[in-house]
C-alpha cells in the first residue's frame, strides 16, 4: 500500500515559509520542494520564476530601445538644427556676397563718375581757353582792321583836303591871272602874267 503524500507543515512556521516563498516568486511549489517528490515545482533563478525573468527581459529590451532611440533622436534633432544653421549661414554668406558686389559696383560707378567729372572739367577749361584765345585773336584782328580803316580814312581825308586846297589855289591863281590879263591887255604883260601863274601852280604841286 502506497504511502500518502507528505503534507506541508501547518501552523505559524508554515505560514511564514509560504509568505517568504511568495515574496521570492516561487509560490507554494517551492515550499513543498523538499516535502515530496510527487508534485511539479517551477524552477527559479536568483529568486525569479519564468514570468519574472520575462518581465525583466522586457524591461531590459525597453531600456535598450530607449538608450538606442534617445541618442538617435537627439542626433537627428541636432542634425536638423545644424542643417538649419548651415542654411542660414549660407543665406547670410550669399547676402554678404551680394552686398559686397553692390558695394564694388557703386564704388566703380563713383570712380567712373569722378573720372568723367574730371574729364569734363578738363574739357571745359580747354574749351574756355580756346574761346578766350579766339576772342582775343578776333578782337586784335578787329582792332587792326578798325585801325587800318581809320588810317585809310585819315589818309583819304588828307588827300581830299590837299586836292581841295590845290584846286582852290589853282582857281584863285587862274582868277588872278585872268584879272591881270583883263587889266593890261598887253601881249608881253599877258605872257609874263601867264608865266608867273604857271610857275606858281608848279610850286604848289
Amino acid at each position: 500500500m502506497a504511502n500518502a503524500p507528505a503534507q506541508p507543515p501547518q501552523g505559524p512556521a508554515s505560514e511564514g515559509l509560504e509568505s517568504h516563498d511568495l515574496a521570492n516568486g516561487s509560490g507554494y511549489a517551492a515550499a513543498t520542494e523538499h516535502g515530496g517528490a510527487g508534485d511539479h515545482v517551477a524552477p527559479t533563478a536568483l529568486g525569479f520564476n519564468d514570468t519574472g525573468w520575462v518581465g525583466i527581459a522586457a524591461l531590459v529590451v525597453l531600456i535598450g530601445m530607449v538608450i538606442v532611440r534617445v541618442p538617435m533622436t537627439i542626433a537627428a534633432m541636432l542634425d536638423k538644427r545644424i542643417g538649419e544653421i548651415r542654411h542660414q549661414l549660407d543665406e547670410a554668406a550669399a547676402l554678404r556676397r551680394e552686398a559686397e558686389a553692390l558695394r564694388d559696383e557703386y564704388a566703380a560707378r563713383a570712380r567712373s563718375a569722378e573720372a568723367d567729372a574730371a574729364k569734363m572739367r578738363e574739357n571745359a577749361h580747354h574749351e574756355a581757353a580756346e574761346i578766350v584765345a579766339k576772342a582775343k585773336a578776333d578782337t586784335e584782328q578787329l582792332m587792326d582792321r578798325r585801325a587800318r580803316m581809320a588810317e585809310d580814312k585819315i589818309a583819304a581825308a588828307e588827300r581830299a583836303a590837299i586836292a581841295e586846297v590845290r584846286a582852290r589855289t589853282a582857281e584863285a591863281a587862274a582868277a588872278a591871272a585872268a584879272a591881270l590879263i583883263a587889266e593890261r591887255h598887253g601881249a608881253e604883260s599877258d605872257k609874263a602874267l601867264v608865266d608867273r601863274a604857271i610857275a606858281g601852280v608848279g610850286r604848289l604841286n
